[in-house]
């Protein structure tokens, strides 16, 4: 039986895709029902919970009122970095030698598409793919130029917006200059198109990957073509841009039109980046969503595992809308980095966590510090009495055997294995006795020992053991996150196995310096991943030795469901929904949690039942199967073909290919 948190976490993940679709939905279609900030904070609780949810991977949908047309500039979403941390740490991996750093602006994007320096289609962004052709309505707005001086096939892109002036003298009734500009730049008419502006950033030759020596000579070329261009600078220092940011958010309220960050870019082009739907080598820098000043109280100690995490206690302040008085510390070494003591005046931001986050001092004068003293840090393990390590962005417990350690780790594999008849109070009770102390003892277990523990019974004993003992092939992502690394789960390990180090042998011979050059990992979860290995090398050996769980071989180059997709619904009875998943990827097939559009099939034993998954997929014209002609798929892929094609990826002209 799922437990409360589980369910609870699921219930709280499928709110989560329903509002932020929502919002998406009114947000193309000009009447944003929330503040990006908002949207923001639904949108990182969501990739905290569920950071594989297709919702993630959404832009969103223009209305149906206009002809649709296909990009030729990729219009997906960028990644951003919330604070100077996270940017410091893009700019780490990035290691460009000069940024390019341009005004976010808050408007609608708009791809201007030029065939020999005539303006052809314009087309707002739509799902990243097609959009609504407006470009009647563009050629009213100002700054969209109908000739261009040179005989130039591509692509221009920039954002629709209406500067302050404008909106409060004629559209005050809208909430802001954004929803304004969105809902008039759609109308089938085009009335109010001559009120809104394009400013550019970014364009590219229509299969002339060579026009732009770099991102520099594009915003020049754009200035020479007459088009109005994002206020652009050039920085190479990491703190000066942060200090630029800081300044900038200070001012922006002064500004002509809303922006809501910074875009910093490489400056140099990289066309092989830029394919991608999310560019690794430009990012949204943002501004703070909300930020609160509040007196430092008291500092708790959150254990997890075998983490010592610091909570900060300040007077109750209101972010958001909510009452605030927990608030994230991150570690030992951020304390010491920022100075801050009992008593400080301290800045809290709220960024979507459950409890929100002390993100440095207030700034001087804003609220005086009171009777400040010094930090304590707990020295020693609760549990087993070890002297604590500070490695400075962790505190912990170094005893390999302390039990808090040992017994979370074995929580951990039963729940990423999902053995769901292995309930907490049995596996303490294990634990206690000291029967299971690591994962390879699980494997030894007997129905007649289990039958021993209390309400257990022959029956039950029986269950657990055979469902212990049912043979798995893991992928080596979900292999290694059993194991428990801090910090360490399967999205992360997913990215380690997709840059080459796909086999258990790889694995353990990278380096820490290997490991960090994987985008998104950086030199301290390399360290952890390197030093796990190490630890469990036995552990993992004795737990494949057993022979119940093996490693599943890396993916061979033929794929036969490679394209397909499949989300499963309600109890099967063959196999655990987990099973299901696993089978379907081994195949190159991708497995959902929720039911779209780009679904291949949904796969339950009662097809004909009215569930809200059932209906959304038969709406869509998605196959509802069951197991059994599942199971047929795994039997013969080529059957797939026979139900639905998967979705293809429009090519386009190959002269007019931008990317």
């Amino acid at each position: 039986m799922e437990n409360s948190s589980d369910f609870e976490k699921e219930t709280r993940i499928e709110t989560l895709e329903r509002l932020i679709a929502a919002y998406q939905a009114s947000y193309y279609n000009g009447e944003a029902e929330i503040s990006d900030g908002e949207f923001d904070l639904l949108w990182d609780e969501l990739a905290r919970l569920r950071p594989e949810s297709p919702i993630l991977a959404r832009i969103g949908a223009d209305s149906g009122s206009f002809p649709k047309a296909r990009h030729r500039i990729p219009m997906g979403s960028q990644d951003k970095a919330a604070n100077p941390a996270e940017f410091r740490a893009w700019a780490e991996k990035t290691a460009a030698g000069t940024f390019l750093v341009q005004y976010k602006l808050d408007g609608a994007s708009l791809e201007l598409q030029y065939e020999s320096g005539k303006l052809v289609k314009a087309i707002t962004r739509g799902d990243g793919v097609t959009g609504d052709e407006i470009t009647r309505n563009a050629r009213r707005m100002k700054g969209v130029a109908a000739e261009l001086d040179i005989p130039f096939s591509g692509g221009v892109r920039g954002e629709v917006v209406m500067t302050r002036e404008v909106w409060k003298e004629k559209y005050a009734e809208k909430a802001n200059c954004r929803n304004a500009a969105n809902g008039i730049m759609r109308r089938k008419d085009g009335e109010g198109c001559e009120d809104l502006r394009l400013i550019t950033y970014d364009a590219a030759a229509f299969g002339d990957d060579g026009f732009f020596e770099d991102e520099a000579r594009k915003v020049a070329w754009l200035k020479e073509r007459g088009f109005a261009v994002a206020v652009t600078v050039e920085l190479s220092d990491v703190e000066a841009i942060i200090e630029y940011r800081r300044n900038i958010a200070l001012a922006r309220e002064s500004l002509p039109v809303d922006i809501d960050g910074l875009v910093v870019k490489d400056r140099t082009t990289d066309m092989a980046d830029l394919r991608r739907g999310r560019p690794e080598r430009q990012i949204a820098f943002k501004f703070d969503l909300e930020v609160a000043y509040s007196i430092l109280r008291d500092v708790e100690w959150s254990e997890s595992g075998t983490t010592y995490t610091p909570v900060g206690v300040v007077d109750p302040v209101r972010i958001a809308g909510t009452a605030v008085q927990r608030a994230n510390l991150n570690n030992p070494a951020m304390i010491r980095a920022l100075g801050l003591k009992i008593g400080s005046a301290v800045s809290v931001v709220k960024r979507g966590e459950i409890i929100p986050k002390i993100e440095g001092l207030a700034p001087s004068g804003v609220l005086p510090a009171r009777g400040e003293r010094d930090i304590v840090f707990p020295e020693r393990c609760e549990t087993c009495g070890s002297a604590l390590e500070d490695a400075g962005t962790r505190l912990f417990c170094p005893n390999q055997k302390c039990p808090k350690r040992l017994l979370h780790r074995l929580q951990k594999w039963v729940g990423v294995l999902d053995i769901r008849e292995l309930g907490d109070k049995l596996l303490r009770q294990l634990f206690e006795r000291g029967r299971v102390r690591r994962i390879p003892d699980f494997y030894t277990l007997s129905p007649e020992e289990l039958a021993d523990f209390e309400r257990m019974g022959d029956a039950s004993a029986a269950k657990v053991a055979r469902h212990i003992r049912t043979k798995r092939e893991l992928p080596l992502a979900v292999f290694i996150a059993g194991f428990d690394f801090e910090g360490v789960g399967g999205t992360i390990m997913e990215k380690v196995v997709a840059a080459g180090f796909d086999t258990l042998e790889k694995l353990r011979g990278a380096t820490e310096e290997d490991l960090a050059d994987v985008y998104g990992l950086g030199g301290i979860t390399a360290r952890i991943i390197v030093e796990g290995l190490k630890e469990t090398v036995l552990e993992m050996d004795e737990t494949l030795a057993a022979g119940v769980v093996t490693v599943a071989a890396p993916p061979a180059g033929n794929l036969p469901l490679k394209g397909f997709s499949f989300c499963f619904t309600g109890e099967l009875s063959g196999m655990k929904r987990s099973e299901a998943e696993e089978k379907a990827r081994s195949l190159g097939a991708v497995a959902k949690s929720s039911v779209g559009k780009d679904l291949s099939f949904l796969v339950t034993n009662n097809p004909t039942s009215d569930s809200s998954k059932n209906k959304k997929a038969r709406s869509l014209g998605i196959p509802v199967i069951d197991e059994k002609d599942f199971a047929a798929i795994l039997q013969d892929p080529s059957r797939a073909a026979l139900y639905k094609q998967p979705p293809a990826v429009p090519a386009g002209p190959p002269s007019l290919r931008l990317f």
